[in-house]
């Protein structure tokens, strides 16, 4: 009796595994370590790969020509960054930098274009996460427009602790009253007053970390 070939389903690779690729590394993709405070890349560094943020938190900020610094995002695990090289960005258009120790995959420009285009998991999970992240953007304009400073810290906080995510309230890296001034566009004095107001409120807690509760969300949809 010759032998039963083999059923297709029995030929076929192993399906793709996104989230397992982007928690390792191996060939033409390396993950760093970063402690707090370290760059990652610097304005204006060529652009030759994308990043991945495994663990920890980055800032993205930008300088201005005559010298002002202003942040721009607050990466958190899950979150790409540098992917303008897929879009023919020669050069970095912000320093990234570890606001808490971080662990950053590398991936190479080539390896990530042919991922796009043979892996339609990997596909789908990268245009999901830049689909939402404009929507983001286009949420930061309306709440720089519209919104009150108070305001527009807690959706920043809110954001950070990744509010709808994953856990009901989740423990923050440190992160100064300065740069959450300039994430919102108000002064440290304010940060530190609403703070406190959060705080006395029950909205947030000081433990060791900055634990951000969901309640606080009262606070957005307040008019």
């Amino acid at each position: 009796m010759s032998p039963r070939p083999q059923s297709l389903d029995s030929k076929r690779r192993p399906a793709f595994d996104v989230e397992a690729y982007l928690k390792s590394e191996g060939p033409r993709r390396t993950v760093t370590k970063y402690r707090r405070g370290q760059v990652v890349f610097t304005q204006g560094d060529p652009g030759h790969d994308v990043r991945y943020l495994q663990k920890g938190a980055i800032k993205l900020s930008v300088l201005s020509r005559i010298g002002k610094e202003a942040v721009v995002a607050m990466l958190v695990p899950g979150d790409f960054f540098g992917e303008g090289v897929l879009a023919g960005q020669p050069i970095r258009i912000a320093t990234a930098s570890a606001i808490a120790p971080s662990s950053v995959l590398t991936i190479e420009k080539a390896t990530i274009v042919r991922l796009l285009h043979e892996q339609s998991t990997f596909a789908d999970r990268f245009l999901s996460y830049m689909l939402q992240r404009n929507i983001r953007i286009e949420a930061d304009l309306v709440d720089q427009l519209f919104n009150s400073s108070e305001k527009r810290l807690a959706r920043t906080l809110l954001l950070l602790a990744r509010y709808g995510h994953d856990n009901p309230a989740r423990t923050l890296p440190k992160i100064s009253q300065e740069t959450l001034a300039e994430m919102i566009g108000a002064t440290r004095s304010r940060v530190n007053f609403f703070m406190n107001k959060f705080r006395k409120l029950g909205l947030i807690e000081y433990n060791g970390g900055l634990k951000v509760k969901p309640s606080l969300l009262t606070v957005v949809l307040h008019d």
